[in-house]
């Protein structure tokens, strides 16, 4: 499940998403914000989601709620979200988070307990005065730790990589070699060598 906003980061969900929905996966993406409105993205792509949160029936099954960055964090309309989350967190799914949707977390104490990671430990503060989690906090492009997966604003990639390990979509040499590819633009194939 991919919580959108007005204004949501559309590129730091996209290498995953294209993924998960991919045949084969056993995974179908879908989407929810807060009401049944159609989303804009930052890049102007429109969604209209799924699911509105005012009326998800929390007995639905799914694997994982990612929460890709943007704009709309700052809004309070969309912390509406907090009742998700915590659903999430009570029945062991987990949740990734990206960027400002990081901010989020923070704010309503969902960090404080895991490692975790975010744009930058200064920016945390600043965006979620009621952050108390420093010293879980990790200098990294992406962090996985439990039922939790948080992510650098520029750290995609890394992101994608670590929610497709969680899913058990990709694995070992062949989640090494997705990574590659994306990361830097080819794989060399040598005999029966892959080089990175």
């Amino acid at each position: 499940m991919v919580f959108i906003t007005d204004g949501f980061a559309d590129w730091e969900a996209s290498y995953v998403t294209a993924e998960l929905n991919k045949q084969g996966t056993g995974f179908q993406v879908q989407t929810m914000a807060i009401d049944k409105h159609p989303k804009t993205s930052m890049g102007g792509l429109t969604v209209l989601p799924d699911y509105s949160l005012k009326d998800f029936p929390f007995k639905l099954d799914f694997a994982m709620l990612i929460m890709p960055g943007g704009t709309g964090w700052r809004e309070e309309k969309n912390h509406q979200v907090k009742k998700l989350v915590s659903f999430c967190f009570e029945h062991n799914i987990p949740v990734a988070a990206i960027c400002d949707a990081t901010a989020f977390l923070g704010n309503y104490g969902f960090l404080d307990q895991n490692k975790h990671t975010g744009n930058s430990l200064p920016y945390l503060k600043e965006g979620a005065p009621n952050y108390r989690g420093d010293e879980n906090y990790i200098e990294k492009q992406s962090v996985s730790d439990g039922c939790l997966i948080t992510a650098n604003g520029s750290g995609a990639l890394e992101f994608s990589k670590d929610i497709l390990n969680k899913l058990n979509v990709l694995k070992s040499k062949e989640l090494e070699e997705w990574y590659a590819l994306f990361k830097n633009g080819f794989i060399k194939i040598t005999g029966e060598h892959i080089e990175k």
